[in-house]
């Protein structure tokens, strides 16, 4: 289920947007859920606690802390999700490509306007999680897991534990090393212990023993690998 994250200081204008979302989810028979920020600093503030979100849909016109304030601190937790800018002036239009914005839309936001933009957001989003996903067996049977919502896997006895950005943990019964061999294969995840392996999408800070993940979680660092970890973390943040 995807989820999203509406920001604006009007309350009409919000009020308008999540009217539009419903009918475009009655229209299209889609299943997703938003959460409603009346300012920047809410959003940041669910940001720190952990909490993420598919989409980001930011007005840009916001006082004390405007919607290109707001998009570069959530790049800082989030590096690829899509950020749409709705706004009612067009002077930050080139700001918005400066931190990766997806779309750029000026209000007044009319039906039609909304379903075209999310209609072509949402075809990129699954050509993505055609090609970046895996399948794995668990408890309720095979289920698709795409690569960029596993934040971490860790092993516990014979279990793999895959715990995705949502909150949400699938634990499946594969090897451990099956898992890691494939999971490497996309060059954005690297192996900290015998038992661990993350995402480093999501790292947020590197010590000489464990690593800190943005969902606040600790991850144990292997004695002796502090330094090959912060190697292949600098090269991974080059690479992008």
């Amino acid at each position: 289920m995807l989820l999203l994250a509406l920001c604006d200081d009007n309350m009409n204008d919000l009020s308008n947007m999540v009217h539009l979302l419903e009918q475009y989810k009655l229209s299209k028979h889609l299943n997703f859920e938003y959460t409603v920020f009346l300012n920047g600093f809410e959003l940041v503030s669910a940001l720190d606690k952990g909490k993420r979100f598919n989409i980001y849909c930011l007005d840009i016109m916001m006082p004390g802390f405007t919607g290109i304030d707001l998009a570069n601190e959530i790049r800082r937790f989030d590096k690829v999700a899509p950020i749409l800018f709705f706004t009612s002036s067009s002077e930050f239009a080139l700001e918005s490509y400066s931190v990766k914005a997806t779309d750029y839309v000026l209000k007044p936001i009319s039906q039609e306007k909304l379903f075209l933009t999310f209609d072509g957001l949402l075809e990129q989003i699954e050509s993505k999680s055609n090609e970046d996903a895996i399948i794995v067996k668990s408890n309720d049977g095979l289920q698709k897991i795409l690569i960029s919502n596993i934040v971490y896997a860790e092993v516990i006895g014979r279990n793999v534990l895959y715990h995705l950005i949502s909150g949400r943990v699938i634990e499946c019964t594969e090897s451990f090393s099956t898992v890691c061999n494939n999971l490497l294969k996309y060059g954005r995840f690297l192996k900290t212990h015998r038992s661990y392996i993350v995402n480093m999408q999501y790292i947020d800070a590197i010590g000489n023993h464990q690593l800190t993940l943005q969902t606040l979680t600790s991850i144990p660092i292997a004695q002796g690998k502090a330094k090959e970890i912060k190697q292949q973390y600098l090269n991974y943040q080059m690479e992008g």
